[in-house]
């Protein structure tokens, strides 16, 4: 069965990210000389929710257990957009895929991280721009095309504590760190990416009302990852993401396990 799937996943490897680095990838993870690191907070009721609207929190509850019934079973409710999720194209805007529409090459590819977390440090409305995604590539190349690229902000540290992690004022507006239009506009038609993560709520600032980071990628047909964690673990460029998102049937999003395989 080994020697099966290691040419399979260097297939998939050629013909989503057209790269014998990353086949290389899937190869050493096969033979154990790769590794891998979850980017997916588990899921739990403390998980910071949208404060907004009819969002409610992650709630789990035993419904057989293995010294009753001699079998352990549970129920869960959650919105869509909760925990590590992804956000699908129909998320924002009409006539485009829905979670389960989405091609498995579009949730294969290599992973580009962005670091600002020192100017988050500053400013915690901070937005991606444009002058940024180019001091990356001064530093580590073009983005590749089909990339996905993920900003890191360092908002993470903030996931086990709710309040924190909303970071709402005394007005009911959140403050933390995304995206800016033009940054967003620049990945999608400048470097053809095929979606964007971020390690906080939104792929819009908290601040951001009109959504346009949202508007502008999924209207181009591309996803959104929030609530990504362990964005510190990885190196600016030279991972592969995967991504596997619940399926759920005319879905805007779900709850999303991502995995970053790295070569040691």
């Amino acid at each position: 069965m080994k020697m099966v799937l290691i040419p399979l996943f260097t297939c998939i490897a050629l013909s989503c990210v057209t790269s014998d680095i990353f086949a290389g990838i899937l190869e050493n993870l096969m033979d154990g000389t790769a590794s891998t690191i979850d980017l997916t907070h588990p899921l739990n009721e403390k998980n910071a929710h949208w404060p907004v609207g009819a969002y409610e929190p992650f709630k789990y509850e035993v419904i057989a257990s293995l010294r009753k019934d001699k079998v352990f079973s549970g129920k869960y409710s959650t919105p869509e957009h909760l925990g590590t999720h992804i956000d699908a194209p129909n998320h924002f805007e009409p006539n485009q895929s829905s979670v389960d529409q989405i091609p498995f090459e579009q949730l294969v590819g290599p992973a580009i991280v962005i670091n600002i977390q020192e100017k988050v440090k500053r400013n915690q409305d901070y937005t991606l721009s444009v002058e940024d995604i180019l001091q990356w590539e001064k530093e580590h190349g073009t983005i590749p095309q089909w990339a996905i690229v993920l900003l890191y902000t360092g908002w993470s540290k903030r996931w086990d504590n709710n309040e924190q992690y909303k970071n709402m004022d005394n007005c009911n507006r959140m403050h933390f760190p995304g995206y800016s239009k033009e940054a967003a506009l620049f990945l999608i038609q400048q470097r053809e990416i095929k979606g964007i993560g971020i390690d906080t709520l939104s792929g819009d600032c908290g601040m951001c009302s009109d959504f346009q980071v949202h508007h502008i990628i999924n209207g181009a047909g591309k996803y959104i990852l929030e609530n990504v964690a362990n964005l510190d673990k990885l190196p600016p460029k030279g991972a592969i993401l995967i991504l596997a998102p619940i399926k759920i049937e005319g879905g805007s999003g779900g709850q999303c396990r991502m995995w970053a395989l790295l070569s040691e």
